[in-house]
């Protein structure tokens, strides 16, 4: 048996106003879109917020349906718009945050699973690497260097 070590680097800040962290625009703009979710089944409201390499912000939030299967999350409502509306712009960093209309969320909540699939996939189509910003109700925020980080043994289109 071989045992392989897999290591992600995550930066983790208190607030906004940490002098390191530069996103703070960038989470605001995903907080501001929590008001686009459209959750009434969970209360588990969801938005994201990415900053292109134009300097544009495109932002996205969940989509719920009452057949649970096809409910949209923020991040590929975001990303899909990223990829209609500014096509070969790659993405610098994405901010996600969350709000439960049942409790509040004090830790950052990572994305699911298709959705990190998605995230990885739009990074590395754009071949450069995208920060990953995550934040709670409050509380910390974690920052993660690249998509990868979130899927680190992923598949890709070097599987097929």
């Amino acid at each position: 048996m071989q045992e392989i070590q897999i290591h992600t680097k995550v930066f983790a800040y208190d607030n906004t106003s940490d002098p390191d962290f530069k996103y703070e625009s960038l989470l605001r703009d995903a907080k501001s879109a929590l008001s686009k979710s459209f959750s009434p089944y969970s209360g588990f409201r969801v938005s994201s917020a990415a900053l292109l390499g134009n300097g544009e912000v495109v932002t996205g939030a969940n989509q719920e349906n009452a057949s649970y299967p096809l409910c949209l999350c923020a991040e590929m409502v975001t990303v899909s718009a990223v990829s209609s509306r500014y096509p070969g712009q790659p993405i610098v960093a994405l901010a996600i945050t969350v709000e439960h209309s049942g409790k509040k969320l004090e830790t950052p909540v990572s994305p699911c699973g298709a959705c990190r699939q998605t995230i990885l996939e739009f990074e590395n189509r754009q071949g450069s690497p995208m920060r990953i910003i995550l934040q709670g109700d409050g509380g910390p925020i974690y920052e993660l260097e690249s998509a990868r980080a979130l899927l680190p043994l992923s598949f890709d289109g070097d599987s097929l």
